[in-house]
Parts: C-alpha cells; sequence; structure tokens
C-alpha cells in the first residue's frame, strides 16, 4: 500500500496512532512522520481513537523526561491535548482482538485497529512483531505510514 493512494476517491481509512508516535507527530515534528501529516490534514486518513488513549497521552505528558522537551519545543500539554482533539475521531473503546499483545498497554490500539479495519501506526517491537497476525486480520502495522508496502 503507498501512501499515495490512501483516500484517493475512496472513503478516508482509519488509522490508530500510538502515543510514541502521536508524540512524534504533535511535539517533536519527527521526520518519519512527515508523510502522515498531509493525509490525515486532506482526509485521506481518519485518525481513531479512544478517550482511554487521550488520558494515556495526557499521563505521558506529564513524564519528567517529556516537561522539558515540551518547553524546548514551546509546548505544554494542553496545546497538545488541543491540538490530538482537534485532529482525532473519538470512539468507543473495542472489544479485545483475536490477536494478544505481549504488552497489555498496547492492546487497546490493536484492538481498535482489528475493530476498525485501520492502518496501526506503532514504533513498538511488541506491536511489529504480530505485523502477519495483524495483515490476516485487514490491519496494517508499520512503524511510519511511508512503511506500509
Amino acid at each position: 500500500m503507498e501512501p499515495e493512494s490512501l483516500g484517493q476517491g475512496a472513503a478516508p481509512r482509519p488509522v490508530v496512532i500510538d502515543t510514541n508516535i502521536v508524540l512524534d507527530l504533535l511535539v517533536f515534528a519527527d521526520p518519519a512522520v512527515h508523510a502522515l501529516k498531509p493525509l490525515l490534514a486532506s482526509g485521506a486518513l481518519r485518525w481513531i481513537a479512544t478517550a482511554a488513549m487521550r488520558v494515556e497521552l495526557e499521563r505521558v505528558l506529564g513524564y519528567a523526561q517529556i516537561v522539558p522537551r515540551l518547553a524546548y519545543y514551546g509546548l505544554d500539554a494542553p496545546q497538545v491535548l488541543q491540538a490530538f482533539d482537534a485532529q482525532t475521531c473519538t470512539v468507543g473503546a473495542a472489544q479485545r482482538a483475536p490477536t494478544v499483545c505481549k504488552d497489555p498497554d498496547d492492546q487497546p490500539f490493536i484492538d481498535l485497529a482489528v475493530q476498525h479495519g485501520a492502518i496501526l501506526l506503532s514504533k513498538d517491537r511488541a506491536v511489529l512483531s504480530l505485523r502477519k497476525r495483524l495483515l490476516a486480520l485487514g490491519v496494517h502495522a508499520a512503524p511510519a505510514i511511508g512503511a506500509l508496502a
């Protein structure tokens, strides 16, 4: 799947983005997420998240190692949460997927992606090790949108 082919003449494809990539997108401006921004802005991708995912992001934004990084980029937690709220479509929590992750913190992202047949963006090794099983369930998992094949 090429990023350029996403959403051309079709309904927006749902995407689930784990917290580390959310930080890359909304705080760190990581070049690895550069291709994701226009796909979200154009509506080619529809970022879906649950209320619990927002709570997790809020918790992470308070971590001692993250607060100084926010300040470095001239941001604070409320600004990042506002950007998250503006770009996400909040949906209900998903039922447990047949594929189970070794890391229980990552399971809600997998569950949501499976329920919605979404792209799952994650850098977590435990998630990425499940790529083949997730693909069989209609979920493309990758560390970046450009890594989807």
